[in-house]
């Protein structure tokens, strides 16, 4: 049963999640809250094993989570339902957009797609620094003064300051130094 709901569910976030793997955040985060499989810190720590790690970050995602849910068998039909939808489109798309190519609708589709895909990243975003930054506990219970991780909040500013920066420093360096940091300091 777990395996057809795991099909399912990433067959649902391969069908909408559209712009990239930071688009799966937000129906992880629901998947998580719906089923327990996981918690929103976990999701945090997937999510950087899955920047981390060669490979598309939504297909990383759906392999890691489903090998947590369900062993390798779940990692296997995770991943191959996340991309199924895709797979399935763009074999229709491709059918079709070659008689519709000029086709003034079909345009304006794919132009309004564009600032939805744009929203789901920023969502995902903003669900990251949430999950990272912010203390949920506190800001239920009003304890003001410990709503804000401040160790977590100090090292993005640095991590942030350091890019700005070096702007010419592979993203995979200040991941690995966000990496070693939050190790050592146990964050």
């Amino acid at each position: 049963m777990i395996y057809l709901c795991l099909c399912w569910e990433f067959f649902k976030t391969g069908l909408f999640s559209i712009g990239g793997g930071l688009a799966t955040l937000p129906f992880l985060s629901e998947m998580g809250s719906k089923f327990g499989w996981f918690t929103q810190e976990e999701l945090a720590n997937m999510l950087a094993v899955s920047e981390s790690t060669p490979g598309p970050i939504g297909i990383n995602m759906a392999t890691y989570v489903g090998n947590t849910v369900g062993g390798v068998l779940g990692g296997v039909l995770a991943t191959f339902a996340l991309v199924l939808p895709s797979y399935l489109v763009i074999l229709l798309v491709a059918k079709v957009m070659e008689r519709f190519q000029n086709n003034r609708f079909v345009q304006s589709s794919m132009t309004t797609l564009r600032p939805a895909s744009v929203g789901m990243v920023g969502a995902a975003i903003l669900g990251v620094l949430q999950s990272v930054l912010v203390n949920m506990d506190a800001v239920r219970a009003m304890a003001w003064s410990q709503m804000l991780s401040w160790p977590n909040l100090v090292l993005f500013a640095i991590l942030l300051a350091l890019y700005a920066k070096f702007n010419k420093l592979h993203p995979v360096v200040i991941l690995a130094i966000g990496a070693v940091v939050g190790i050592v300091c146990k964050l």
